[in-house]
């Protein structure tokens, strides 16, 4: 039986996946001889434009099955599209349903068609890597002496203190307690995050800014006193180059803080902010309703005041010749993070871009989009993210939803169409640069996530609340099984700073905690150290594909292969032990990690997993 389309299978679509501008696409539409069918036509609609059908040329049968066909080219652009045929029992169409394969029915989905610039390329020194994303306040101290440090900051003597979550709590305050670890610390660490496998470090926000996220910057143009001073960033990229680690720098363009040189409502700066005068030369770049105290600010947090990214000054100053992007690029680092990317217009994205590429064409330019960022809807209009002329990638949240939900009790068929959904979507440039994070500053810590259903609802509630050792222990066997996945999927893996380590953590301010020195999970530490061994010795996971192999409730097996070899990764996360056939040529595979096969057959004791390689 064959069903009349899937657009995962090559009988019917000779690519999977997005495809370039300018490249040839065949699509085959199968329709059973009991049909009696006239003619046959895809129903095309570029996204913003008219709906257009193109008749279907009847073509060779197989089996009880006609074929009609179409080649087509097309322009850069994104596309939906179904079929429809006529015939002596009246007119159907064909949309997508479960596993995205074709019925004959109006109300299923029509299939997305992404095409992207024929000359889309993301730089290749990020592709088979790992990202390693650092809390800059959190992470390691180098102990050096800080100079003009505001002496409004709580500066804690203790590193492994709970973060504070106390909003009214005097100094030491949610936001305001400081640990000290700075980017000399960074530097000093280097030797351990290389022995991590990492490639590529992700800092959170460096620059001056009064609260520790320092997501409310006070001064683009200033390091934060606390981390160090320009110098320190730029021995940190020059040293890390020589262990083949990049650095990249998260960019807060959205707003400011409203404690800024450019807002200035708190009247720290001697300069004039917008806050304090209609002639600030930064007056223009905020959205005033009626000043001072009328303005928009992100997510109505009035300590965050929005920035009016399409004023020429603020662009400028951002993308300018002399603007952030580029200052930053010559001290060494090799591209940034946007925060908050779908909350950026089109046009400064644009010179985001050109700045960077200008400066370095191998920089790169990654944003943050939690959903789906090829059909992605903001500012009222689809965005174009990933069409080629624009970001590099994004960051990779539908991943880590698919692996998480899966490993806490999701099923496999479940978490095989999430991931190949957006294999489908993105281009294959952006997927081979995807950052597949499954904690990051913004979420709970992944051991808390897979450790415990219980999620208090008040911080006060988060900070009293731990694992259980028994808890404990199986958040670390979900979590081994989840780090096995993320590290072995398309793309490129993001481990958040003390994940390795066994940290645990309800969301802001506990996800935050100091990286636990001396008190690691030594047994969870070596395993995320195997794991990256295993990705730097096999360029598979640099562009190889990716293919589904087994799908059970509790368990799963894929593929990932290229011209030369193939790896094969089986999970299993039941409480029982699960058995799995495994193909043929499998047999005699060399292990790599976990359970070794017997003949075709991998048992997988509870928590199971095994990777193995022909």
């Amino acid at each position: 039986m064959y069903y009349p389309f899937d657009p995962r299978n090559k009988l019917y679509k000779s690519k999977f996946g997005a495809i370039a501008s300018g490249e040839s696409l065949k699509l085959r539409l199968l329709l059973h001889e009991d049909a009696h069918v006239y003619e046959a036509f895809l129903v095309l609609r570029k996204d913003g434009s008219d709906t257009k059908e193109i008749k279907l040329t009847p073509s060779e049968w197989i089996e009880n099955y006609q074929s009609f066909v179409c080649e087509l080219t097309l322009e850069q652009g994104l596309y939906f599209y179904s079929f429809r045929y006529t015939s002596e029992y009246g007119e159907f169409c064909v949309t997508a349903f479960e596993k995205n394969v074709g019925h004959v029915s109006p109300d299923g989905a029509w299939w997305q068609l992404t095409c992207y610039s024929h000359d889309y390329k993301t730089p290749d020194w990020l592709k088979g890597g790992l990202i390693y994303q650092i809390f800059p306040d959190r992470f390691f101290s180098s102990g050096k002496q800080k100079e003009n440090v505001p002496d409004d900051r709580y500066i804690t003597s203790n590193w492994f203190k709970q973060p504070e979550y106390r909003q009214n709590n005097g100094l030491c305050s949610l936001g305001n307690d400081y640990y000290g670890g700075d980017l000399d610390g960074i530097r000093t660490k280097l030797p351990y995050l290389a022995d991590l496998g990492v490639t590529c470090i992700y800092i959170n926000p460096i620059f001056e800014a009064h609260s520790n996220h320092r997501y409310n910057t006070a001064d683009y143009m200033k390091i934060d006193s606390l981390l160090g001073d320009e110098s320190d960033l730029k021995n940190l990229c020059a040293e890390a180059e020589e262990y083949g680690i990049s650095v990249i720098l998260d960019g807060v363009f959205s707003h400011t803080g409203d404690d800024s040189i450019y807002f200035n409502r708190q009247g720290r700066y001697d300069n004039i902010g917008a806050y304090n005068d209609k002639n600030s030369p930064y007056f223009k770049w905020f959205k005033f309703k009626n000043w001072p105290d009328d303005y928009h600010s992100w997510w109505g947090v009035p300590t965050l005041p929005e920035t009016i990214e399409e004023e020429p000054s603020f662009d400028e100053f951002i993308t300018g010749k002399d603007g952030v992007i580029r200052k930053w690029l010559k001290c060494g680092i090799k591209g940034w993070r946007l925060d908050v990317a779908d909350e950026l217009p089109d046009s400064i994205l644009d010179n985001i871009r050109t700045a960077i590429k200008q400066e370095n064409p191998d920089g790169f330019l990654l944003g943050e989009v939690w959903e789906d960022a090829t059909n992605k809807i903001s500012y009222g209009a689809r965005r174009r993210y990933l069409l080629g002329n624009q970001l590099d990638s994004v960051m990779n949240y539908p991943f880590a939803e698919a692996v998480i939900s899966f490993v806490n009790g999701g099923d496999g068929k479940d978490f095989f169409s999430k991931i190949l959904t957006i294999l489908e979507n993105y281009p294959t440039e952006a997927v081979n640069v995807l950052m597949n994070h499954l904690g990051t500053h913004d979420t709970a810590r992944l051991l808390t996530m897979l450790g415990t259903a219980d999620y208090p609802s008040s911080r006060a509630e988060q900070s009293a609340r731990k694992l259980s050792p028994e808890e404990y222990a199986l958040g670390i066997k979900k979590q081994k099984l989840a780090a096995l996945i993320q590290y072995t999927l398309p793309g490129v893996p993001s481990l958040y700073y003390g994940d390795e380590a066994g940290l645990e953590g309800y969301g802001d301010p506990f996800c935050r905690a100091a990286y636990p020195w001396g008190k690691e999970n030594n047994e969870l530490l070596s395993y995320y150290k195997k794991l990256g061994a295993i990705r730097k010795n096999n360029a598979v996971f640099k562009e190889g594909a990716f293919v589904p192999e087994y799908e059970g409730l509790g368990s799963i097996s894929y593929l990932r292969q290229d011209e030369n070899n193939k790896i094969l990764i089986a999970v299993n996360r039941w409480h029982e032990t699960d058995l799995i056939t495994i193909p043929e040529e499998f047999k005699n595979a060399e292990l790599l990690l976990g359970s070794r096969p017997s003949g075709t057959t991998l048992e997988l004791e509870p928590y199971g997993f095994s990777v193995i390689k022909i």
